[in-house]
């Protein structure tokens, strides 16, 4: 008897080598348990339970279906969908869709890997490592993964805007390899803030970044589709977007990237001086004030205008464009001053998108990188202080960041 119970032990014992193994089969009977308690719930009773009331639910059970594979991040596993006849609507499982193979959050991870360098042909073997070997994945579903994000894509790009309270629009151009065809596309990207503090990439589409023609084709469509004019842009030095905002948008204020001009100006100035000049350069747009600023950019022009005037030239034009951010809370400046909004979630996929040749045509790329931009859109924080988009969005006024009342004197924010 003693040896009976310690053979019984010893096979259910758990080991680190089973460990794996045993999660996985917990959650394959977990699913399955959800999904015969869908049906139970549907006809009000368990199986081999007969109806008890003349006006309970009709339908009966009917087995079940063959064998499903479901991958999730934890792995795949293997349920059986319960199949149920005599029902007045067919039976549409919550737990598990009809047709889906793989969860919502596989499905996110997929075009991440796909960007940041797993080759469509290295799927199959890495995924199968992480995910099991009867994880449905190949490189053939991959190939219908991008058939899809295109589809979705065009859908995305096509939707109405009415409904969108956008206070603040950043813009840029992010160029992008598309290698049999010879050419740097760039992708005109528009992210929106809206009323409640939310950011929302609003526009992703190919184009020609210093072009006129297709910021101004970009716009022209966002304000088909029921966008409202902005209250505030914020793009970079290129002259194409200003012009095509001037004139579909010319009530908007406009706000130029901090950040491109330093660049500009540094590049004017020789390697020695470089380092120096972007720590005055920096202080300029932290000034507490508008007058502060232009203070700081009088100093810097006159260190270097008589042996680099082409710096301080470079610096001073157009400068109320640089400047404006003054005219709205001073909680939102660090998202005003630059176009960061669009830069960041673009960092690593214009490393990609540079180094590697799978882009082989640029609508491919498009949706690709739009797919990776509904992702990180999620992740995306809340402006600070969102309370006061309303009042930037009813067409309140601030001076030097602070709200200013009808009376003539400023109010706190």
């Amino acid at each position: 008897m003693k040896d009976d119970t310690s053979k019984s032990r010893s096979s259910s014992s758990v080991t680190w080598e089973s460990l794996e193994a045993l999660a996985r089969e917990r959650v394959q009977r977990f699913l399955q348990e959800l999904l015969e308690e869908e049906l139970t719930e549907l006809l009000g009773r368990g199986k081999s339970e007969r109806r008890s009331a003349v006006d309970a639910a009709a339908g009966y059970r009917n087995g079940h279906g063959k064998a499903r594979k479901l991958t999730m991040q934890s792995g795949t596993v293997t349920v059986h969908r319960p199949r149920a006849r005599g029902l007045e609507q067919r039976f549409e499982s919550r737990v598990l869709p009809l047709f889906e193979r793989r969860t919502r959050e596989v499905n996110q991870v997929l075009p991440e890997l796909y960007l940041h360098g797993l080759a469509a042909g290295d799927f199959d073997l890495a995924l199968r490592g992480l995910l099991g070997d009867a994880a449905p994945l190949s490189a053939s579903s991959i190939e219908r993964l991008k058939s899809k994000w295109l589809v979705e894509y065009d859908a995305w790009r096509r939707r109405a805007l009415d409904d969108r309270e956008v206070v603040y629009v950043w813009a840029d151009g992010i160029y992008v390899k598309a290698g049999l065809e010879q050419e740097r596309a760039a992708l005109l990207v528009v992210i929106g803030a809206l009323r409640d503090g939310r950011k929302e990439v609003l526009a992703i589409t190919a184009g020609h970044r210093e072009s006129k023609e297709s910021w101004a084709d970009l716009l022209r469509d966002l304000k088909a589709r029921g966008l409202d004019t902005p209250k505030l842009l914020v793009a970079d030095g290129h002259a194409g977007v200003w012009a095509a905002a001037a004139e579909i948008w010319p009530d908007m204020a406009e706000q130029r990237c901090w950040n491109h001009k330093i660049v500009n100006v540094v590049d004017k100035l020789p390697k020695k001086l470089q380092a120096e000049a972007s720590v005055l350069l920096k202080d300029i747009p932290y000034a507490a004030t508008e007058v502060e600023a232009r203070r700081l950019r009088d100093a810097f022009s006159t260190r270097y205008r008589n042996r680099h005037p082409d710096a301080v030239t470079t610096l001073e034009k157009d400068w109320e464009r640089l400047t404006t951010f003054y005219a709205f809370p001073s909680e939102h400046w660090k998202h005003l001053r630059t176009t960061n909004i669009v830069e960041s979630p673009f960092a690593a996929v214009r490393l990609r998108t540079s180094a590697a040749k799978r882009f082989k045509k640029v609508p491919n790329a498009t949706a690709l990188i739009w797919k990776l931009l509904q992702v990180a859109e999620r992740r995306m924080r809340r402006l600070n202080a969102p309370e006061l988009l309303s009042a930037v969005y009813d067409g309140r006024c601030f001076k030097d960041g602070v709200l200013v009342v009808k009376s003539g004197r400023k109010a706190a924010a």
